[in-house]
């Protein structure tokens, strides 16, 4: 692989304005691809096999009028008792004629109708039914549901539309570019040179305009759900700079140490460039192994994300070369870029076929300028590990298992508009529904009977309707509403708690099998509320099996690159240490409330479902770009002839410096999306951002090299017969340097 990757980079400089051109015309054509085919996403969650997923598709088919979007419209009288007046319950018939008059709407019920009433008499809600799903109510449509009863409010009177309805799309603002802002100051202060830094930054934007421009073409023949496009931003941003800043780092090491441009590029692309093939490949199966779930939504997730970081290493071994061709020595800082200019130029010449020099002259002092300083804090901070690695150890394991200890708290569930940022539309709503009628009022659930004909369903509703009635924590059972047919009943169930709280999971499943035996008729539980249980519940049970994948994947990838059972095996330990310490800080912060004002958390609430097995993915991925990027130069130095603990000290010595760097960069790219207002975004945000830092200062940097120290010899032990079976992949490019030293001795 590294050879191959080596022709590529050395073709990608030599043939620089094509390959610049090439990708500039996939930029444009997928640009224009994305605007005129774009579609729209999707903001609910469907489960194929859940039972609240088979009642939606039965209402869907045989009582279309109840499978719309729905929206609730809670009102607030000045005074207590004042909807009992005449003047009050023409406020509220003006308010229910406005909400029949929006487009989409088929129907809204008058309050009074059907006692949607506070007892006090100041509460009122309004029931909104729109033709359409969710997805298919239009901006327009939802911007002229928030505007009913303006005239109301003007007279004093609260009025609040809500309801799924208002389930939008979660926007990028300019929030985030505050974490591409930081990552840039990394590149510049890493590089010494704004040329560097520029480079690759933009080599990073470029592969993410690609990326996102693909999705969004993609998006009419694909169904995307709202967070898909903003996780495959979130990543391709962070290992677009990230893969950039390996290659880039990789050849001016290489210029400095006197090697002509082509050839800097061609062996930095070899090496480095095998180890962000790598790194990319492992995010790429992690994120597309979700499909092994079998959640769809989850699995479009995982595949658009993967797609973006596919880009980004593409982007990466190609663009890249190019641009450090038309970049030249400058990406050098300003002191060093004398001792390599005649070798970057004469370089330049040979590649545009304008001539040839000797470039012999450059190399030795080029290579003293390059030589090591073993007083850089790399080498000073791994000897530091090395001597006390014990005590190291002790501390880091012991830190990050306390750190995982609220972790074993964590609730899972989709989010519901009490969790929605304060003094948006849809938590005005559930809170003022909240305080007139309780909390099961912003939850309500479903109850699906359908019998083989009318006078089977007739038959069964009294009986279930007692059955839920009785059921505990079951405050109301709504008057049943038939389909045109009457084979379909549809009885609404609110309970006396909340969507989220634990009782309401509770008796969803009292409910689901006290209804169980009914005879002549299926009766099925749904609604957003369960739908949310059920979607929970089976990602809860797959995490398990994803994550026992995911380990054994690890692994198996790492026995092959680093030729060892105890390293990979050590390396999937420290990954179970990330993911447990950042599930542990993410429930402090996002559940249990800790510190949320720091993050700007108005209301703690459980996880979004998804969010677990998602961070998993993603995080294993990553971790393996570091410890790829740290122990292949432990085992290259080692296997040429230094002692374990040297090489351990050499591997930490040149890696830290540009690990430190990507490091910050992902967590700062990552932590701009804490700042957005969408709870789960800032949650998804935030768990990525610290599970980056945790895994690169406290397990690759810090546990990684003293579990090296202390293991010594024996971390590159591997049974013969397993060695011989392995294949050779040869990631650090040791096949290339022994090839290209053959060539240079003939």
């Amino acid at each position: 692989m590294a050879t191959l990757l080596y022709r590529l980079g050395r073709g990608s400089m030599r043939r620089r304005r094509l390959v610049a051109a090439i990708w500039l015309v996939v930029l444009v054509a997928l640009g224009l691809a994305a605007a005129t085919l774009r579609g729209p996403t999707a903001s609910n969650f469907s489960m194929p096999g859940t039972e609240s997923q088979r009642a939606i598709d039965l209402l869907a088919e045989q009582f279309p009028a109840a499978a719309g979007a729905t929206g609730t419209i809670a009102v607030k009288a000045p005074n207590p008792g004042q909807l009992g007046t005449p003047e009050g319950q023409a406020v509220v018939q003006k308010v229910t004629e406005e909400a029949t008059a929006v487009p989409g709407v088929v129907g809204a019920v008058n309050p009074f109708q059907v006692g949607a009433v506070s007892p006090d008499g100041q509460y009122a809600l309004i029931q909104v039914q729109f033709s359409g799903g969710v997805d298919t109510v239009t901006d327009e449509q939802r911007d002229a549901y928030e505007k009913v009863g303006t005239q109301a409010q003007a007279e004093g009177w609260q009025v609040a539309p809500g309801g799924e309805v208002l389930n939008a799309e979660p926007e990028v603002g300019s929030t985030e570019a505050i974490g591409v802002a930081v990552a840039l100051v990394v590149l510049i202060i890493t590089f010494g040179s704004l040329v560097a830094a520029g480079m690759t930054m933009l080599n990073a934007l470029i592969g993410v305009g690609v990326g996102m421009a693909g999705l969004f073409a993609l998006s009419s023949v694909v169904e995307l759900t709202s967070t898909a496009p903003i996780l495959a931003l979130m990543l391709g941003l962070a290992v677009g700079i990230d893969y950039s800043l390996f290659i880039t780092s990789r050849y001016r090491q290489n210029l400095l140490d006197g090697l002509p441009a082509d050839e800097a590029v061609g062996r930095a692309v070899g090496t480095a460039g095998s180890a962000v093939v790598f790194a990319g490949a492992t995010v790429v199966i992690a994120l597309a192994g979700l499909a092994v779930v079998n959640i769809p939504f989850l699995t479009v997730m995982g595949l658009a994300a993967a797609g973006t970081v596919t880009v980004a290493v593409l982007v990466a071994i190609t663009l890249q070369p190019a641009l450090l061709g038309f970049a030249g020595g400058r990406v050098l800082p300003r002191r060093l870029r004398s001792s390599v200019a005649v070798t970057t130029e004469d370089s330049s010449r040979i590649a545009d076929g304008a001539g040839s020099a000797s470039t012999d002259h450059a190399a030795p002092e080029a290579a003293t300028l390059a030589g090591e300083d073993r007083s850089a804090f790399g080498f000073r901070w791994a000897r530091l590990i090395t001597r006390f690695r014990i005590p190291v150890i002790l501390v880091g394991v012991i830190g990050l298992g306390l750190l995982a200890l609220p972790a074993s708290d964590m609730r899972l569930a989709l989010p519901d508009a009490g969790t929605a940022p304060a003094g948006t539309p849809a938590r005005v709503s559930n809170d003022l529904i909240t305080e007139g009628f309780g909390p099961g009022f912003t939850g309500r659930l479903a109850v699906v009977v359908a019998g083989d004909d009318a006078q089977a369903t007739t038959a069964a509703i009294p009986q279930v309707t007692n059955l839920v009635q009785g059921t505990e924590n079951v405050l109301a059972v709504a008057p049943p509403q038939l389909s045109p047919d009457g084979k379909t009943a549809l009885l609404g169930v609110i309970p006396q708690t909340g969507p989220t709280d634990p009782a309401t999971e509770t008796m969803v499943h009292d409910i689901r099998a006290a209804v169980a035996d009914v005879p002549g008729a299926d009766v099925l539980l749904t609604g957003v509320t369960a739908v949310g249980i059920d979607i929970s519940e089976k990602l809860s049970d797959a995490m398990p099996v994803y994550l026992g994948l995911v380990v054994g994947l690890s692994i198996l990838l790492l026995m092959l690159v680093f030729r060892s059972l105890l390293v990979p095996v050590k390396a999937a330990l420290g990954f179970l240490l990330t993911v447990a310490a950042t599930f542990g800080l993410t429930v402090a912060v996002f559940q249990q409330g800790h510190l949320a004002d720091l993050v700007g958390l108005d209301t703690p609430g459980p996880l979004i479902s998804f969010l677990p097995i998602l961070l998993i993915g993603i995080l294993f991925g990553l971790a393996m770009d570091y410890e790829v990027f740290l122990v292949s130069r432990m085992r290259e130095d080692f296997v040429h002839g230094d002692t374990a603990q040297q090489a351990t000290i050499n591997g930490m010595g040149h890696g830290a410096r540009v690990v430190t760097a990507a490091a910050l960069i992902m967590t700062s790219v990552f932590g701009g999306f804490v700042f957005l207002d969408d709870p789960v975004i800032k949650s998804m945000g935030f768990a990525l951002a610290v599970g980056v830092a945790i895994d690169a200062f406290v397990v690759r940097m810090t546990i990684v090299p003293a579990v090296m120290s202390l293991l010594d010899k024996a971390a590159w032990w591997l049974p013969r017969w397993l060695d011989r079976g392995l294949p050779n992949v040869d990631i650090e490019g040791e096949k290339l340097r022994a090839t290209l030293d053959n060539k240079a001795t003939v």
